[in-house]
């Protein structure tokens, strides 16, 4: 630094910080105003920097924004299931995630994997393994829409027609066509006989629990809940009313549904059901052998025969009632309410034997007496022969 009268040069070059001479007061000045000159320049990129950083801020959270809202539509608004008719999806007891999912990408129901799953397992639906179950699906439904349907909604049932069917095992099979268990363990519960009498019956008498019905059920139903939804029905029907008119025939309620298997195998004719369940309530109560052909038949399990001779009467089988007196050991059918309604309510009248007419009707004349039997008998072969059966 070089000073002279008159002059004031400095030269930056030479400035050195203030180290050694605390009294040199004109060398602080120097520095200080050096240092005061270059404050604005300072402030100036402060505040350039300032702003970028808050136009970055601002891009990303424009971002952020438009990527929430796509998240959010996509979640809540936007449709997974397609449009058209209701999808039905059918999820089998045991099943994984994955096989859900694959079965509702074969019914055109195709989330991104990406963003569903984590919802699926933040809902808690993705378990392993799922809920089992049939769902009906409704077109448009959105991300949650889906898995709320599919965690908690309401179950799509499925009717199970019972109808005439004619053994427990017939029965276990046609309610696996319905449901989603499979046939042979439907079978095994109602062949296990310890099972069976924890219920209160026995393997002759187990058929006698089944009434005739179509019955709505849930699809993944099983087959000890088949049986327990099938003794609330059987309850339900068999009411007080009803159980003081089987009472009042000498019969209970499986003795009652025996003996309308017999007749509803005798005849399909729902207007003279009542009179030939009066007809064998009068053989009861007189001690005559009930001589039913479908019994025979159901001995011999000659199911399907037009016509039943003496090599199916003859057959000794606790069954046959032309062997036997009094009702079979159980059911030789699953009867129609109709029948069983007809044993309850029968037609009172002194008649004893039956015979169809033979003219293809399906229908029977009745008769008192052994000798009325004997015409009955000529009319049914009279009818044969015009027809050409005999």
């Amino acid at each position: 630094m070089t000073l002279s009268r008159g002059t004031f040069l400095v030269r930056r070059s030479n400035i050195r910080p203030f180290t050694t001479n605390p009294f040199d007061f004109a060398s602080l000045s120097l520095a200080l105003h050096l240092r005061s000159r270059r404050k604005p320049r300072t402030f100036a990129i402060e505040n350039f920097n300032n702003r970028m950083l808050k136009k970055i801020l601002f891009f990303f959270f424009i971002i952020g924004l438009v990527v929430g809202a796509f998240a959010f539509y996509t979640v809540t608004v936007a449709p997974v299931v397609p449009d058209g008719e209701p999808i039905v999806i059918t999820i089998p007891a045991g099943a994984n995630y994955e096989q859900v999912m694959d079965s509702l990408a074969a019914k055109g129901v195709e989330p991104n994997r990406v963003i569903f799953d984590p919802i699926a397992e933040r809902m808690t639906w993705k378990r392993d393994p799922m809920r089992s179950g049939r769902y009906r699906l409704t077109s448009g439904d959105s991300y949650v829409d889906l898995i709320r349907q599919l965690r908690s909604g309401g179950r799509e049932t499925v009717k199970v027609i019972l109808t005439i069917e004619r053994e427990p095992e017939n029965v276990a099979a046609k309610a696996a066509r319905f449901l989603d268990g499979d046939s042979l363990n439907f079978v095994q519960l109602l062949q296990d006989e310890n099972y069976i009498k924890s219920i209160g019956y026995t393997k002759e008498t187990l058929q006698t629990l089944f009434i005739p019905n179509t019955y709505e059920m849930y699809w993944d139903a099983t087959p000890k809940e088949f049986v327990e939804r099938m003794i609330k029905e059987h309850d339900r029907y068999w009411n007080e009313e009803r159980r003081a008119k089987a009472k009042k025939q000498g019969l209970t309620p499986a003795k009652a549904y025996t003996l309308a298997s017999i007749v509803h195998s005798e005849s399909l004719a729902r207007k003279e059901q009542p009179r030939i369940a009066g007809l064998y309530l009068n053989r009861l109560k007189k001690g005559i052998k009930l001589q039913s052909d479908p019994t025979a038949v159901f001995a011999t399990r000659a199911f399907g025969v037009k016509r039943v001779l003496n090599v199916h009467i003859e057959v000794d089988h606790p069954y046959n009632t032309y062997f036997n007196y009094g009702l079979p050991p159980g059911p030789i059918a699953m009867p129609e309410i109709s029948a069983i309604e007809a044993v309850l309510n029968p037609e009172e009248h002194d008649y004893v034997y039956m015979c169809a007419i033979g003219d293809n009707s399906g229908l029977h004349n009745f008769s008192k007496t052994l000798a009325g039997h004997g015409r009955n008998i000529g009319v049914y072969v009279k009818n044969l022969k015009a027809r050409g059966l005999r």
